[in-house]
């Protein structure tokens, strides 16, 4: 499991920051481009640019390129792995809580 933590250390990062989660949030409506993506933030079109590189670096969006038009959009099969270890982790937890709790009865 150490092992599946540090490969999964870029994504959990990534999520850790509430402007990528926001950025998350409306890209999970579908792909937008850029400039979609940053109205109404704010953050000038390149912080969120950076924020977005951020995200595709952690393989949780793709960014497709047409001419000068970028679009953003989630990858959400990504999620799988860090969700299944998090359901892996709270498990172990779950088991050792009920030990401690068997013990102190």
């Amino acid at each position: 499991m150490a092992g599946d933590a540090r490969a999964l250390a870029p994504v959990f990062a990534a999520l850790g920051d509430p402007t990528r989660l926001e950025l998350l949030e409306r890209l999970s409506a579908g792909p937008m481009p850029m400039g979609q993506l940053a109205e109404g933030l704010p953050f000038t079109r390149q912080a969120v640019a950076k924020h977005v590189k951020v995200l595709e670096s952690a393989g949780l969006v793709t960014l497709d390129r047409e001419g000068r038009i970028t679009r953003a959009a989630v990858r959400p099969e990504a999620l799988g792995p860090a969700r299944a270890y998090l359901e892996e982790v709270g498990a172990l937890w779950e088991d050792a809580l009920a030990r401690l709790k068997d013990h102190l009865s």
